[in-house]
């Protein structure tokens, strides 16, 4: 959910936050991120966050060559990038070379501050997926090479996982390769699912807490943690937090004509979800905080970690201040 380079420069150097508005959006989902992981790690000290995009957050001014966000950046464990090398315009399209080459010096200076690199790259065409895979471990990068976005199936291709291994993963470090796959509708039932899972040998399960409105179970979530070859792994649970859902627990119908004050308009590439402002107290206490929080049913369930989606909610609200002014 990228914008445009040029769009995005001109943001952070002319309309930064709190030019126009009294908001410094990105600094809202720092905080947001922070405290996340602050709840989480107080519970369970080992707890992996893992934010996906919004890459310009580790650094004070956007820059590559800026200034670590010090607070932020301690307070993650790795981080997620979609589309580094395929599928930034389009899917199973390389993605423009000065892009790449932005992204990627993030999330180097991101692996040399120890902090790891998850790559979702979207392509389906061989000689793509292999030059994916190629390019994400030259820079010691962990990578999946999803051939489409809806993130429903296991790819056929290739036919064993990335760097295979028996090895026991107990870290974001030991990792070699990951499944990201978070829409389990082409299986006919949890079972099904579960046990497709568990036949692989991916080092990380990325998936969602959720099989048909259904939370998994702590028994579900620790089946998964045995690789088919008999090493252990890391299962990590979905979250948007830069988007409300409204096929989640959490929703309520009443929102579609009586929306509260801190949910946004519906995201047009993705029917169903909603920008939320996302520095609001009641929603972020929906996501964490509580014993009813997103977070905790997470951390009930058993997972490793968490993977937080739409961190770049703030191009969004950038965005809207110089459309709207």
């Amino acid at each position: 959910m990228a914008i445009p380079l040029v769009l995005s420069l001109l943001i952070s150097t002319v309309f930064l936050p709190g030019c126009i508005s009294n908001i410094d959006y990105r600094e809202e989902m720092r905080l947001f991120v922070e405290n996340i992981s602050r709840y989480a790690k107080n519970i369970d000290p080992d707890f992996i966050i893992i934010p996906q995009n919004g890459i310009e957050l580790i650094t004070d001014n956007g820059e590559p060559d800026g200034n670590l966000s010090i607070n932020y950046t301690k307070a993650l464990d790795g981080v997620g990038q979609e589309s580094l090398f395929y599928g930034y315009d389009e899917d199973n399209k390389p993605t423009p070379v000065d892009e790449q080459i932005r992204l990627s010096r993030f999330l180097d200076r991101c692996e040399e501050n120890n902090i790891e690199v998850l790559v979702t790259d979207y392509c389906s065409t061989h000689s793509y997926v292999d030059d994916s895979y190629n390019k994400n471990s030259q820079h010691n990068f962990i990578s999946f090479a999803a051939d489409h976005r809806e993130l429903d199936h296991i790819p056929s291709y290739p036919v064993k996982p990335y760097n295979e291994n028996s090895n026991d993963i107990h870290s974001l470090s030991d990792a070699r390769n990951f499944l990201y796959i978070i829409n389990p509708s082409a299986y006919n039932s949890k079972d099904a699912f579960l046990d497709a899972l568990r036949n692989t040998n991916y080092d990380i399960l990325l998936i969602d807490l959720f099989y048909d409105n259904d939370s998994l179970t702590l028994q579900d979530v620790n089946s998964l943690k045995v690789k088919a070859n008999g090493g252990s792994r890391l299962v990590i649970a979905y979250m948007s937090i830069g988007e409300a859902e409204d096929y989640r627990y959490y929703w309520n119908d009443s929102w579609y004509l009586h929306p509260p004050k801190w949910l946004a308009r519906e995201n047009p590439n993705w029917p169903g979800c909603y920008k939320v402002k996302y520095w609001y107290p009641e929603w972020q206490s929906i996501i964490y905080g509580n014993n009813d929080s997103y977070l905790k049913k997470i951390l009930d369930a058993g997972f490793d970690g968490v993977y937080l989606d739409v961190i770049d909610a703030f191009e969004y609200f950038e965005n809207k201040i110089i459309l709207d002014k």
